[in-house]
């Protein structure tokens, strides 16, 4: 099945890398219109312009804004221009992958004077703690997970720390903002009859990340509001999911303090023995766009491979 004959269109938010660019080249192969709102330095544009050439490519009509979608002028700026573009098609699909938030600790990291492995294993084998350690930030660096308890622990700024504006914008921007943009896109007559929205959520739902408060925050936000677009705006045929996925090296992750031990620590755990991709994120998207997926409604489907069960 394609979407070629359906005139569907895609408005991804945050579609120049990571979920969001996998997302839109997979639609794109499938026939869907894609309409994709980022922000971007002038010169991040000579990495990302060859995804979109890539896109342009496959035949479908795409329509990219360099610009702040989290705005007003922004989000009126990039719907103005596609109602203009649509002749005669809808949305099918709205995503937001907009990954701006605040990442302060919430209090400053107590130390403790525990000694760490690589000090009890060089006083048992009698050598340099800091070679140790040398040697196994080196290994851990090439991607040898098991030494991740010998290397350097994180480092956290303990200098300042989360503020009531900071966890506000955060909530807004990576939380409440996806119905802002769906009840924008729904009294604009733009949905599809069988319209999906979809934000992505993490682990970090549940789990407390050290650094993560108001990601965390705004990713329970996100579901909330997707249940509630679930419930009110399922009778005027509007599909609201979240999206889980296991943790994916992304541009996203990689401002997580901590990234580098969380990624290895699932790579681990994953049944199927490799971290979540992008790519394995925009096909459940696409799966979730499809018309057999129309009785899926206000759920929330972790896609990691089973990472999540193990632990």
């Amino acid at each position: 099945m394609t979407f070629k004959d359906n005139n569907y269109w895609a408005i991804i938010l945050g579609g120049s890398s990571g979920f969001g660019l996998a997302t839109a080249k997979k639609l794109a192969s499938e026939g869907v219109n894609i309409c994709v709102a980022h922000r971007d330095r002038r010169g991040s544009m000579e990495k990302i312009e060859p995804h979109f050439e890539e896109i342009r490519k496959t035949g479908v009509k795409f329509l990219p804004f360099n610009l702040n979608a989290l705005t007003e002028e922004g989000r009126n700026e990039v719907l103005d221009n596609l109602q203009k573009e649509l002749s005669g098609g809808t949305v099918r699909l709205l995503l937001h992958s907009i990954a701006l938030g605040n990442l302060k600790l919430i209090a400053p990291e107590k130390k403790d004077n525990k000694k760490s492995a690589s000090d009890i294993l060089a006083e048992k084998l009698g050598v340099d703690a800091n070679k140790i350690r040398e040697i196994s930030n080196e290994l851990f660096a090439d991607g040898n997970d098991e030494f991740i308890h010998l290397t350097d622990a994180t480092e956290y700024n303990n200098d300042t720390f989360i503020e009531d504006e900071d966890m506000a914008n955060t909530i807004y921007y990576m939380g409440t903002n996806l119905l802002t943009w769906t009840m924008d896109v729904y009294k604009r007559k733009m949905f599809a009859d069988n319209a999906r929205v979809i934000g992505l959520t993490s682990e970090g739902n549940e789990i407390a990340w050290k650094g993560y408060a108001a990601v965390s925050a705004a990713k329970v936000a996100m579901e909330s509001v997707s249940r509630s677009i679930a419930c009110e705006l399922g009778p005027h045929g509007i599909r609201s999911n979240i999206l889980q996925p296991g943790v994916t090296d992304t541009p996203a992750l990689r401002l997580i303090p901590g990234s580098k031990h969380m990624i290895a620590t699932s790579r681990m755990r994953n049944p199927l023995g490799r971290l979540t991709t992008p790519e394995d994120v925009a096909d459940a998207i696409y799966l979730m766009c499809r018309d057999e997926a129309s009785w899926i409604n206000g759920n929330i489907i972790r896609v990691d491979g089973g990472e999540r069960i193990s632990g």
